[in-house]
């Protein structure tokens, strides 16, 4: 199936919401781990989400010129090509971008869809992120109306994040404390600001103890339980049930009652980076490992070119990290539930 239409890509996220199910939006910086995600998602029978962060497009644009547009373009160009070939619908999304790099990467690649819309093609993403977690709520806001704005122009659907994730992600980072929960306050003035829904699409990353990276379960205290306190305060003032759709993010670690109960709360998308990284990375290494005096020429010999290929790794690579991702899709219950 092709990318995902802005169309299509609206019915996933309200199937996912009512279906009480979420789809992984894994990070992919080469065509290799867009590969591994879209065959992860194939053979789990799942449609999903792919994201490229600031640093990931950046590291597709090249390390000669490290172009965050001309990276996240290539690569999503690519994806419109070889997405055909798999039996799901994707998504393509960018993750995490800060007010530091909205104007040499968001707008920038907002202005391009804006542009193939306006001859009558679809957008050449589906959903763009603003992290504005590192600014006052009031500031974060005002940017994000403005966003959503221009999103709406160009049949994207924003994500936003209105108080902070811990951990670091891409250069952001938060320290792990209390201020990693978002209040009941911090929603009313969300959705008094953005609407719910009339004044364009978003999906709202939410901060419920979440922290980026790798942890050990018991480091951070988690409550999925809040984002219900959310969704009923804010629906009982709009009389409106379950206003929002929530993102997942820094979920590694957690355990599949907190990740149940994130679902049950109204969780659409969950953000798999760490674990597909590491399967990725898992895969390599055992090769290396198993083939040393192949990988290597030891000792002057002149090693093993079947062995040191990177066609034989990398195939291996992409086995290892789509078996992560079909992981995913079982844990977030998406497995089983492509859209026909």
């Amino acid at each position: 199936m092709p990318i995902a239409t802005p169309e299509v890509y609206n019915e996933m996220l309200d199937r996912a919401k009512a279906g009480k199910f979420a789809y992984p939006s894994t990070n992919v910086t080469s065509s290799q781990t867009l590969h591994a995600a879209l065959r992860g998602f194939a053979e789990a029978e799942s449609d999903g989400i792919v994201q490229i962060s600031p640093g990931g497009a950046e590291f597709l644009g090249g390390q000669y010129s490290k172009d965050m547009v001309t990276g996240a373009v290539a690569l999503a160009e690519f994806a419109h090509i070889v997405a055909e070939k798999y039996p799901v619908n994707v998504a393509l999304h960018t993750d995490h971008c800060p007010k530091d790099k909205l104007d040499g990467y968001v707008r920038p690649l907002l202005a391009i869809s804006w542009e193939r819309v306006a001859q009558g093609h679809n957008p050449l993403f589906q959903s763009h992120m603003w992290d504005g977690s590192a600014e006052p709520l009031a500031a974060n806001l005002a940017i994000a109306q403005e966003l959503l704005a221009e999103a709406v122009k160009a049949k994207i659907v924003l994500e936003m994040e209105i108080t902070p994730t811990g951990g670091e992600e891409d250069g952001v980072s938060h320290e792990i404390n209390d201020s990693l929960y978002t209040t009941v306050e911090d929603a009313h003035r969300t959705a008094e600001a953005m609407g719910l829904g009339e004044k364009g699409r978003y999906l709202l990353a939410a901060s419920f103890g979440n922290v980026h990276g790798v942890y050990k379960r018991g480091h951070v205290v988690l409550r999925p339980g809040l984002l219900r306190e959310l969704q009923d305060a804010v629906g009982q003032k709009h009389g409106e049930p379950n206003p929002f759709y929530f993102v997942f993010h820094g979920g590694s670690g957690s355990t599949i009652e907190e990740i149940n109960e994130a679902l049950d709360n109204g969780v659409v998308k969950m953000n798999v980076d760490t674990d597909t990284q590491y399967a990725f990375t898992r895969a390599v290494a055992g090769h290396m490992f198993r083939n040393y005096d192949g990988v290597l020429k030891v000792d002057g010999e002149v090693g093993d070119k079947k062995a040191y290929d990177p066609r034989t790794w990398g195939k291996a690579a992409e086995a290892g990290m789509a078996a992560r991702v079909g992981v995913a899709c079982e844990n977030l219950r998406s497995a089983g539930n492509k859209m026909k």
